[in-house]
């Protein structure tokens, strides 16, 4: 294991490991932690590798703990992999003010605003500096990853799908930030690390990027109809949807019933999320 990798700590889990690393990230600039969870296929062979990205305010902590996906992860031979949701202790004025600005609360792009832009790369430590770190340290299979998300991380993990279609082989996202322009969280957040121009925050929308690059796998999305966020029109699946229609994209966009933004809600379905990355991971 590279020496820049600091473990944290390790626990047994389904006959795998969960494990919590900090490092030093280059694009950022600054610590890094992430959390992995190891199932008892790698000792006998390299394993596929899935990122979860979380939302506002979680840690590389929240899913792991919550959302019960090992057990699934263990069937089916994959690797999970959660990074924090930005750095932290910065030193940046602000940046633990807010809970929707700042700590926790990357957006996972790579800002280009001072005094933002020296330490919030996160769009580059997902889809590049992470991923080169997992292949190097641990027995995976780095040609068959897969990406998924909760909130603001499942704006993460579509904006990262579809920005890079060679990299990830699936993606879905609970309850995504699905149209950032045009939602107050995505006006707030793209402003303060993107400034105002919004050819550059179209780079970021998953809504305007499905109309550039359709993806092969079909995009599997679960919405509660209770979730307050989507109430306040935080969300916007709808746009996403209809953007996927004028385009042809496959997307499995499945309402849930009473539902709300928690992690009883993912807990409630993360099965079905990992059956449906384990299709395209173990072919």
């Amino acid at each position: 294991m590279s020496h820049s990798l600091s473990l944290k700590s390790e626990s047994r889990c389904f006959d795998g490991t969960v494990a919590y690393y900090a490092h030093h990230s280059s694009s950022c600039d600054s610590k890094m932690n992430f959390a992995v969870y190891l199932p008892p296929q790698v000792n006998v062979q390299p394993v596929p590798i899935l990122y979860y990205l979380s939302g506002l305010t979680c840690t590389e902590e929240n899913f792991i703990t919550k959302a019960g996906a090992q057990r699934y992860a263990a069937e089916m031979g994959i690797m999970l992999v959660a990074p924090d949701t930005s750095p932290r202790n910065t030193g940046i004025p602000g940046e633990d003010d807010t809970w929707d600005l700042g700590s926790g609360a990357s957006f996972y792009v790579d800002a280009t605003v001072e005094p933002w832009q020296k330490h919030y790369q996160m769009y580059s430590y997902v889809t590049q500096e992470l991923p080169q770190l997992i292949a190097a340290n641990f027995p995976v299979k780095p040609e068959k990853q897969s990406i998924f998300g909760h909130s603001m991380g499942g704006h993460g993990a579509l904006i990262c799908a579809l920005n890079n279609p060679q990299q990830y082989l699936s993606v879905s996202a609970f309850a995504p930030i699905a149209s950032p322009m045009n939602c107050p969280w995505g006006d707030n957040l793209f402003t303060a690390y993107l400034g105002r121009d919004k050819d550059q925050w179209a780079k970021y929308d998953a809504t305007e990027l499905i109309k550039q690059t359709q993806l092969d796998s079909t995009i599997l999305i679960d919405q509660g109809t209770a979730d307050e966020f989507y109430q306040q029109k935080q969300l916007l699946p709808e746009n996403f949807q209809a953007a996927c229609q004028q385009v042809g994209q496959k997307l499995n966009l499945r309402w849930q019933t009473g539902y709300d933004h928690s992690y009883f809600m993912i807990s409630s379905f993360i099965k079905d999320h990992i059956q449906h990355h384990a299709q395209y991971l173990n072919k």
